[in-house]
Parts: C-alpha cells; sequence; structure tokens
C-alpha cells in the first residue's frame, strides 16, 4: 500500500528536524472602552499572563493599543486631549505592574500600545509593539508602517479610522529579534494584509510573526460583509504562515466598544497554513499552543527555498512603484 504524501512529508520531516517544542499563548482582549482608566486595564492582561503561565506558556502576545480603547476612532483637534492615550517611555508608568509581573513569571510577551517619544527635540507619536524576553530584557521595538484610514474626518460620526491623524508612518522597518526560542518579527494590526511585510522578516530569518490588531467590523473602504472581514483576517495569517514557513501569533482586541464593534478571531497559525487554535468568544481569552519551531523547516527547505527559488530580477516593480502602472 502506497504512503500517502502528507505521511510521507511528515515522515521526511521527523527525521530531518530535531524538536524545538515551545508553549506559546495569546492573550485576546475584550473591549476597552473610553472611560476605563489603564491601571484596571493592565490588570486585566496580568490576569491573562497569569492563565498562560498556569498552562507553561513562554511567550504571550498581547493586542494593538492594548492599554487603551481604540481612540482613533474618536475626533480631536488638541494634542492636550489625545495624549493621554499614549505612553512615554518603556516601560511607562502604566506598564510597569505587567513587566515586573512578567520577569517574575518568566514569561515573554508582545504589547501593542500608543507611543510618544521626543527625538532631537521633535514629539513623535507612533503606533509601536515591543518585544520584552522571559528575563525581562527589551528584546526590540517595532513602529506600524502600513496605517489605513485617512488623517482628515470623513463625517460619519458611525465610523471614523484616524491613524494617520494620530500616528507617524513607522520608521524601523520590519526588524527581527533573536529570542531564546527563536527569530521573532513583529507587526501591527493593517501590516498583515501586505505580503511584502512577512516576507522581509522571513528574509532576515523570522521563524514566528507576532501580531495585534483592533479591526473595525465595518469598512471604511466600502460596505463589506461582517463575515469577510474574519475570512481575509484569517486568509492573510495562514498565507503569511505558509509563504514563509513561519508560525504565526496574532492577537485582537475585539467585541463593541462603546458601540464600536470589532472583530475577534485571535489566532496561532502553523508553518502549514493551518489554524491550530482560535478564539471563539469576543471576550478577553487566552489560547494556548505547544509550538514546534522546527515545523517550518522542511517548506523552508523545500517549496519555498528562497534561496533556490527566488527570482529577484523580475520583482522590481514591488519597490519602483507604490500604485498600478499599466503601460
Amino acid at each position: 500500500m502506497k504512503c500517502p504524501l502528507s505521511t510521507l512529508l511528515h515522515k521526511i520531516w521527523k527525521e530531518q528536524a530535531m524538536s524545538r517544542k515551545t508553549v506559546f499563548a495569546v492573550a485576546q482582549m475584550g473591549p476597552v472602552h473610553l472611560a476605563d482608566n489603564k491601571e484596571a486595564t493592565v490588570g486585566r492582561l496580568i490576569e491573562m499572563l497569569r492563565e498562560a503561565h498556569g498552562r507553561g506558556a513562554r511567550w504571550v502576545t498581547f493586542p494593538e493599543l492594548a492599554l487603551t480603547t481604540f481612540f482613533p476612532r474618536y475626533v480631536y483637534d488638541d494634542p492636550a486631549e489625545y495624549d493621554r492615550f499614549y505612553e512615554e517611555g518603556c516601560p511607562s508608568p502604566a506598564m510597569v505592574p505587567l513587566f515586573d509581573e512578567a520577569k517574575k513569571l518568566g514569561i515573554g510577551f508582545y504589547l501593542g500600545y500608543a507611543e510618544k517619544v521626543t527625538e532631537a527635540g521633535t514629539v513623535h507619536r507612533f503606533n509601536t509593539s515591543i518585544l520584552m524576553s522571559p528575563a525581562g530584557e527589551l528584546l526590540g521595538k517595532y513602529r506600524k508602517i502600513h496605517l489605513p484610514g485617512t488623517k482628515d474626518p470623513i463625517g460619519d460620526p458611525e465610523f471614523e479610522h484616524l491613524e494617520k491623524r494620530y500616528f507617524e508612518v513607522g520608521d524601523l522597518g520590519f526588524p527581527v529579534f533573536q529570542s531564546d526560542v527563536g527569530r521573532v518579527g513583529m507587526c501591527i494590526c493593517n501590516d498583515r494584509r501586505w505580503p511584502e511585510t512577512f516576507r522581509v522578516m522571513a528574509l532576515r530569518g523570522a521563524e514566528i510573526f507576532m501580531l495585534g490588531y483592533n479591526t473595525p467590523t465595518r469598512n471604511i473602504h466600502h460596505n463589506e460583509a461582517a463575515h469577510l472581514r474574519e475570512h481575509h483576517h484569517r486568509l492573510s495569517l495562514e498565507s503569511a504562515a505558509y509563504q514563509n514557513g513561519a508560525w504565526v501569533m496574532a492577537a485582537g482586541k475585539c467585541g463593541s466598544e462603546d458601540g464600536f464593534a470589532m472583530i475577534g478571531g485571535s489566532a496561532i497559525v502553523a508553518p502549514t497554513g493551518e489554524t491550530v487554535t482560535r478564539a471563539v468568544t469576543e471576550e478577553d481569552e487566552v489560547i494556548s499552543y505547544n509550538c514546534d519551531l522546527a515545523l517550518g523547516e522542511y517548506i523552508r527547505r523545500s517549496v519555498f527555498n528562497f534561496s533556490k527559488h527566488r527570482r529577484i530580477e523580475h520583482y522590481g516593480p514591488i519597490t519602483a512603484q507604490t500604485g498600478v502602472e499599466i503601460a
């Protein structure tokens, strides 16, 4: 009897790759309302951190803008009105309890937040994520590059998406950071929809992609069905994982924040493109999986062996032009 191809591939993988198993957790957040204070919100993160620790997790991924409501839906003109949403310094005073608990438990984490920083006398504001090691060391920082929405209000009181108003385009590129378990790349929300995001990190050796998101059920560009929002979200995660032979950890902040709905669907996706676990609520929820980081190695040696199969001489338009050009 012939051995099925999937079984044969699995056998080859088992023979050629040593197990590198680590438990990863994704901590989804339910709504954070405008009136909620950071102390209470960080308390929720700490509770999920403890739950992840109880499951044996060594790493936790938290959402984008995890310390506040998704404030870019509101129109503010004066920095004095919106600076309360930003953190200055790392850790900021609001972050300290989370940092202390994570170091105590020996858990590394990804955390998304609004960053305000003064560089060369100029104030900058970014949609940022950081990567902390289980030993409590800052391994790296990422600033969101693909900012969606608009700078000026569109005049729809039920839907504004003003990230371009409150954040600058990230200036750190797509770096990859060495952790105790493997090489980690970070991105944020809308970045996941752009394949260039993951390919750049993969070319730098990323084996794990961590990302947080806050994704409205409504679309600024067109009246897209709500089910398609989650479908496209899953499609982005699964294709990124498979096409780069890497694990994906995706954490959402979801549910109805003061009447503004956001999708759930936090997930861990294997390098095979299979979602191995997924949140089933729109509340605070921890999901976890014992991830074998060696699983992606056979994909990176075969179908997506970049050094053997990529043809960069034909990829010029990807970096030479921004929009579509038809001769």
